[in-house]
């Protein structure tokens, strides 16, 4: 498949584009500094660019038959808009190109599933640590279900840099109110990935935890 990826120089973006490219597809990568990304395929194209500049968007989505999402930041302190607006602008960007497939990592802990993510994340890194990044999450996920496209909100416990597993579990409302689930970043990338071939999740929120 035709695939654009956004988010690709994070861990789990990293992760989207190996697995990705192992597997055959042809990958166009938006990210916003090139040299952080040493991956050399020919089946792979990387072109500089923000989220945020809808101009950057207008053109990587042509022809592509799915969009696929690891956005991320590390500016925690303060209010942020980065995840909201950035999918707001990737949203309108997939309209104008008739993409209609959209995956999407937020995490768990967030709107429908709030509180899910123990009480270590409940008490003390939601409310001290990422109070502004939760809540540009939970914007950001509203954002796509109030959209038209095809999507799959893919909510991950604590991501850890495990190896890829083929058991995981998934569904629409995991998690523990107590207990903090963790899954490795591959395992997010590889259940991604096969969300391609798969309509189980298509216009749902669901929930991957090891």
């Amino acid at each position: 498949m035709k695939l654009a990826i956004i988010g690709g120089t994070g861990k789990t973006g990293k992760e989207l584009l190996q697995q990705g490219l192992e597997a055959g597809h042809t990958l166009t990568a938006l990210v916003r500094n090139p040299k952080k990304l040493q991956v050399v395929h020919p089946n792979l194209t990387v072109i500089p660019g923000n989220v945020l500049n809808p101009k950057d968007l207008e053109d990587i989505f042509q022809g592509k038959d799915a969009v696929l999402s690891a956005l991320g930041h590390k500016r925690f302190l303060g209010p942020s808009h980065i995840l909201s607006r950035g999918t707001e602008n990737i949203l309108h960007a997939m309209k104008t190109a008739k993409v209609s497939r959209f995956i999407c990592i937020t995490s768990m802990g967030i709107n429908d599933n709030k509180y899910r993510l123990g009480l270590y994340y409940t008490l003390f890194v939601i409310p001290f640590i990422v109070f502004f990044y939760f809540r540009d999450k939970a914007k950001q996920e509203r954002f796509i279900i109030d959209s038209d496209v095809n999507f799959t909100i893919v909510r991950p416990g604590q991501l850890t840099n495990g190896r890829k597993r083929l058991h995981y579990k998934k569904g629409v409302n995991l998690g523990s109110f107590i207990w903090t689930k963790m899954i490795s970043r591959a395992n997010v990338a590889h259940f991604m990935l096969g969300q391609l071939h798969s309509s189980a999740y298509s216009r749902k929120s669901v929930c991957i935890i090891n």
